[in-house]
């Protein structure tokens, strides 16, 4: 018998749980996958939806729930006790569990003699595939990132005066909707010496000339998976100074590499490393180059990229610690080169991993 894999909260709050049982679901239950079997301890109210999927009910009042209600115990005891008869009814004596899994649960279960290891890989792994709803999901979302960065770009070249980070985002978040996808509250749109303080969302009039980092993550609602991209403009369509150029130069350098070397199998450190070779190159500090044990808020300052999917920041972490692509990864793309007094570039790209290649997601030019 292998081991069992359980799930425990709901699809409305864990990613892992909402790509085994993709419906909108508010209330915890236990969900099990054993021996062939998928199952789950929804009432009567969600038993509908869930089975239609084609994992196997176990209703909480065929476990008895009526009894444990009946001993005057709390909630938290009864939905405990029923996780453990549900494992008994479905014969699960070892099971692997996600990182997040309560704590509670697992105490339980394991004063009843069942096993239950952590190993966040093997919930990691079923993720990071797509399926094919999630792949046209974050299409989706992506071409209404193209459209809401089309608007950000003119209004950004325009410069209407007094034109302020808070309007951009607002009239991207129109175009969003328009897509069916959500864009939230603090996607960035900085400007100026804002745009190199990391995930500063950015705030207040836009000045002439000034650099402008726009970086947006609309999530579409249909799938609830996400995209994610940025460019970098001038204020007004101004000339950019000489060592925005050069760092705008140096950022797509490192792009184009690092997109070149993206398949299946590549290894994500690799990549990365390959991303900090023109800014090394240019006297221009990285995560790589610094000094061991000390902050870096200047130069390429920041991995390459991380996966996207039913998270907008999930695996694989294309940076500083191992990792290999797979085909059917969504990565993005995202190196930049900063300076606290005159702010930054970044150039950000969605990429999905083939077997021999990648595809571009991202359709949006890069010039400043």
């Amino acid at each position: 018998m292998s081991d069992a894999l359980l799930l425990y909260g709901s699809p409305e709050q864990s990613a892992d749980f909402f790509h085994a049982v993709p419906v909108g679901i508010i209330d915890p239950f236990l969900y099990a996958e054993t021996d062939g079997r998928r199952a789950a301890t929804v009432s009567v109210l969600d038993a509908d939806k869930v089975s239609a999927l084609g994992i196997e009910i176990v209703d909480p009042y065929e476990l008895g729930a009526d009894e444990l209600f009946s001993r005057g115990i709390s909630r938290h005891e009864v939905d405990i006790e029923l996780a453990r008869r549900a494992c008994e009814r479905l014969g699960v004596r070892r099971a692997v569990v996600p990182s997040e899994f309560p704590v509670g649960v697992a105490d339980h279960l394991r004063g009843a003699g069942i096993e239950v290891v952590v190993d966040p890989e093997a919930f990691v792994g079923k993720r990071r595939v797509k399926t094919e709803s999630e792949i046209e999901g974050i299409r989706r979302a992506q071409r209404a990132a193209d459209e809401a960065m089309g608007v950000a770009a003119r209004l950004v070249r325009e410069l209407r005066s007094g034109l302020t980070s808070e309007e951009v985002r607002t009239e991207m978040q129109a175009v969003c909707d328009g897509h069916g996808c959500d864009l939230a509250d603090d996607v960035i749109v900085a400007h100026g010496p804002q745009s190199a303080i990391g995930h500063e969302s950015g705030f207040g009039p836009i000045g002439e000339g000034e650099v402008v980092i726009v970086d947006i993550w609309p999530r579409d609602r249909a799938s609830r998976c996400w995209a994610d991209m940025t460019r970098t403009f001038m204020a007004g369509g101004m000339a950019p100074p000489d060592q925005i150029a050069e760092w705008w130069e140096l950022t797509r350098e490192a792009l184009d590499r690092s997109f070149a070397e993206v398949r299946a199998g590549a290894d994500c450190q690799q990549i990365y490393a390959i991303s900090c070779e023109p800014f090394e190159r240019a006297g221009y500090p990285t995560q790589r180059s610094k000094p061991a044990n000390t902050k870096l808020d200047e130069g390429y300052y920041h991995g390459l990229g991380h996966g996207v999917g039913l998270e907008v920041h999930e695996r694989p972490n294309l940076g500083r610690t191992p990792d290999t692509l797979l085909a059917g990864d969504v990565i993005t793309l995202e190196p930049g080169c900063y300076s606290k007094q005159l702010g930054g570039v970044r150039l950000e790209d969605l990429v999905l991993v083939g077997e021999d290649g990648a595809e571009l997601l991202t359709d949006f030019p890069y010039d400043l």
